[in-house]
Parts: structure tokens; sequence; C-alpha cells
């Protein structure tokens, strides 16, 4: 689906060019790829609908998420600095929401390996 709407740029781009130049003109090449794109479009187009469908319905309610989330977000990310340095959240059973911070590690410290693990591999 991510690469439907850069197959559909591109389709009509180069139909453009295509459809200005006279219909006797055109080389076998020219033709073809003519034919190959409108088919393209013919196949793709159902699936264009329903995305715009789907953007229909969900476009009110991203608006709405914006207006009201957006300035507490963009207070949020002005005060994390690295977003590497936290845990992946974890919603409690009482709805909380809870980012833990990854413990510090100290690049010069190493793990060390167990016992009869060749070096660079360990068990998991």
């Amino acid at each position: 689906m991510k690469r439907l709407i850069p197959i559909c740029v591109l389709t009509v781009i180069m139909a453009v060019p295509a459809t200005a130049e006279e219909e006797g003109s055109k080389s076998l090449m020219e033709q073809g790829a003519e034919l190959f794109f409108e088919g393209l479009r013919q196949e793709m187009e159902p699936a264009l609908d329903e995305l715009l469908g789907l953007a229909e319905q969900f476009g009110p309610a991203m608006q709405s998420f914006i207006a009201e989330m957006g300035p507490a977000l963009a207070e949020l990310a002005d005060e994390i600095e690295d977003w590497s340095a936290y845990e992946a959240p974890e919603i409690l059973p009482n709805g909380d929401i809870i980012i833990r911070k990854k413990p510090p590690q100290d690049p010069d410290t190493q793990p060390e390996l167990p016992e009869g693990a060749p070096e660079g591999e360990t068990e998991i």
C-alpha cells in the first residue's frame, strides 16, 4: 500500500507528455508503455478509491486528535532529547502508560561471555 502512491504519481507524470503527442507518431515502445500504465491505473483504481474513503473516514478524527494532543506532544518532545534512551511504552491493567528510561550503559564495559561461547557469539 505504501508503494501505491509513488506508482500512481509516476503513471500520471509519464502519461501527460504521451497525450500531448499525435497518435500516429508514437513508437511501439511508447504505445506499449502507455498501454501498460493504463492497465496499471485501471488495476489500482479500486485501491485508490478505498484509500480515499479511509482518508475521508479518519480525517476528522485525526484533525481533532492533533488539535487536542498537539501542544502536549510538542511539549513532551521538547523535554525528551534522545528517544532511544527510553524503553517501549508499557500499558498497565488500570490504563496507565509507563515509559521507563533504559539503564545507562558504560561504553567501556562489555557484557561477559558465558563459558564455552566463542568470541563474538552469546547464548540466549
